[in-house]
């Protein structure tokens, strides 16, 4: 196809004003005689124009303004830049953000199957133990809804008492006030974010440290200095954003999750059946209740991801012979047995008495009772001691492990008891933590995609992985 150009039409593409003034003709004429000589040529018109068009720059680049992109305006959207997995609204509840709904994290999900039954069934497959986009979902599909333990009553026992903590990237503090009111908030300043109480403690209000904001122990903003001239601002509707708050026997429960009104009385039965099934009564009957004191905390860093350490909790003991050789021998192995039930699953073993070692027998009593509240709360009683492991997710391929120690009463002032069952509990936990690791560096190997279950002992994690499952695709 030939192309035929007026001389008009070209004047038209390579004159511009700069300045106010027209460029001068000489300079117009110079560049049609370089120009014309590509009429000749089979070329489209596209090709032309933009060839005129970059010709006419190259010619004259002073008599053309500077094109320059303009300054992002401001605006309430966050960065996409940033992998903000909630938006919190304006009562502080939160909602999930499409970038959480991609199709790679789907396909991730679909790569288990909670209906094939155990016998047949494969594991999850390595990449929920190691994918960033994997992680940042399952918090907002998992922890971020529904009850979760994040401390025990004796923390907020007394009126002023308060504790602080984090779920995912959510900071919270639980107090409570000098009427005795248990309160649950967002750690967040409602001026410029900082965290307003760190740690836990007895105080008579929040002041936050960076501009010296003061809240109650009810949340309430009580100063809000050196604000003289500001304008459309109501105090009473910028105290610390609410977060709904429980007790369930010694533990304290906070839910982040849409809708849920935090001013709303809570009754016990409802906080009990949303937490813990239809499994709380089994619980109880196997002393787990308020009636024990409390001795120490311990918090273990582990490098692994959150839900190797619950799937080696929950193997029906079938790691203790090979991890745990010393401690093997004070427990009956083939009397472990497991039951599963909707948001609990149990483990019983009896303890071997035979063994000569009488302060191993003091310590365990004459049977343990293991019990895993879904998602990540494991409850162990056995003789006088109740421990509970809270397994907190850092990242894919970290997590802390917080291990609370509970005694019964007539035992409390036997130190040297105490130490000695607190420390050969520590050696167990060092052999789970070193297993544990070595498990996350298998799974981040090309070798390993999914795995298979022993399925006369391994029900409890399969049970775990078809909750994880569900909650992943709701």
């Amino acid at each position: 196809m030939y192309i035929t150009l007026s001389l008009s039409s070209l004047s038209e593409i390579v004159t511009c004003e700069a300045h106010d003034h027209l460029l001068p003709s000489y300079y117009i004429s110079s560049f049609f005689q370089s120009f014309l000589s590509l009429l000749y040529k089979n070329i489209t018109k596209l090709a032309v124009i933009a060839m005129a068009a970059t010709m006419v720059k190259l010619a004259f680049p002073n008599h053309f303004p500077l094109i320059t992109k303009e300054p992002i305006k401001p605006t309430n959207r966050a960065l996409s830049s940033k992998n903000y997995s909630l938006c919190p609204s304006k009562n502080g509840n939160f909602s999930t953000t499409s970038e959480n709904n991609n199709g790679r994290v789907k396909k991730m999900i679909g790569e288990f199957n909670r209906e094939i039954p155990i016998e047949e069934a494969f594991t999850p497959p390595s990449s929920w133990y190691t994918d960033s986009e994997f992680y940042t979902h399952e918090l907002t599909q998992i922890f971020y809804r529904g009850w979760q333990p994040v401390g025990y009553t004796d923390q907020v026992k007394e009126p002023r008492d308060f504790f602080t903590g984090r779920l995912g990237s959510v900071e919270y503090v639980v107090s409570r006030d000098e009427e005795g009111e248990l309160y649950a908030f967002h750690n967040v300043c409602r001026h410029r974010a900082s965290p307003v109480a760190s740690g836990t403690g007895k105080s008579s209000c929040f002041v936050c440290p960076y501009h010296g904001w003061t809240y109650g122990l009810d949340g309430k903003l009580l100063k809000a200095t050196s604000i003289t001239g500001i304008k459309n601002f109501e105090p009473s509707e910028t105290g610390l954003v609410s977060i709904r708050v429980a007790v369930w026997g010694p533990f304290v429960l906070v839910n982040f999750e849409d809708g849920a009104n935090p001013n709303k009385i809570l009754d016990n039965k409802d906080v009990s059946s949303e937490w813990l099934g239809n499994a709380a009564e089994l619980l109880t009957a196997n002393g787990i209740d308020t009636s024990l004191d409390y001795v120490r905390r311990r918090v273990y860093t582990l490098e692994c991801n959150w839900k190797v350490f619950c799937d080696n909790f929950l193997d029906g003991g079938y790691h203790v012979p090979y991890v745990h050789k010393g401690f093997a021998s004070s427990l009956k192995l083939d009397s472990y047995s497991t039951e599963v039930y909707e948001k609990v699953s149990v483990q019983r073993c009896r303890v071997n008495n035979t063994n000569g070692r009488e302060e191993e027998c003091d310590r365990l009593g004459s049977k343990a009772f293991y019990a895993f509240v879904y998602p990540n709360f494991m409850i162990s009683r056995y003789g006088p001691w109740m421990e509970t492991n809270l397994v907190l997710p850092l990242g894919p391929k970290k997590c802390h492990v917080i291990f609370d120690y509970f005694l019964e009463t007539p035992l409390t002032d036997n130190i040297d008891f105490i130490e000695k069952s607190l420390e050969t509990s520590h050696g167990v936990q060092e052999e789970d933590m070193s297993i544990s690791t070595c498990v996350q560096k298998g799974l981040e190997s090309p070798a390993y995609q999914v795995g298979r279950y022993c399925p006369n002992v391994e029900m409890a994690v399969h049970h775990f992985h078809c909750l994880l499952h569900r909650n992943l695709t709701r």
